[in-house]
């Protein structure tokens, strides 16, 4: 079974998406600007502003989540865009979160100054939308595709694995 789970940075994503995955003993596959920049050795802030013009960056990424997923009979594929770009998700999770929540953790993860963490997510936020509308025509502010939406400000991530589990879980029991 393949589960697709997407939010906007900070909502958990990473976390909840390795819960899961280890949860279940399926591979997870979270490849992620920060992995390709590392690949490069770039900064991450660095590719971020070459993704800006250069459209490639973006499309080998995606490209290269979607074939990872594909290749697998069962995973997780955590990523901005796996709820619109893995077509075959058996299902399909959405992570929410107001933009000042989101900031708060990032700050307690990489540290700088509150204020600045969240005009970076603010403005992170106003490029991603931007970039995946013009590349794919994608409205990552529109979660209708998700089979399940959570905001992720009401639980723990333990509590928010254990649902998307549950619901896994109810699907394979249909399915069978």
């Amino acid at each position: 079974m393949r589960i697709a789970i997407s939010g906007k940075s900070g909502c958990g994503n990473t976390t909840v998406s390795t819960l899961v995955a280890s949860q279940l003993g399926y591979p997870l596959i979270n490849f992620t600007f920060r992995n390709l920049a590392k690949e490069r050795n770039v900064d991450f802030w660095h590719l971020c502003k070459l993704a800006e013009q250069d459209d490639s960056i973006d499309r080998e990424l995606d490209r290269r989540q979607v074939e990872m997923a594909m290749a697998q009979q069962d995973c997780v594929l955590g990523s901005r865009l796996a709820i619109w770009m893995l077509e075959h998700a058996h299902l399909k999770v959405y992570l929410t979160a107001s933009a000042e929540t989101r900031a708060q953790r990032i700050f307690l993860r990489e540290g700088g100054s509150p204020q600045k963490r969240l005009e970076e997510t603010l403005a992170r936020d106003a490029l991603d939308t931007a970039r995946y509308k013009r590349l794919y025509d994608i409205d990552n502010t529109d979660p209708s595709v998700a089979d399940l939406i959570i905001d992720t400000e009401l639980y723990h991530a333990q509590e928010i694995a254990d649902m998307i589990v549950q619901r896994v879980n109810s699907l394979k029991q249909r399915l069978s």
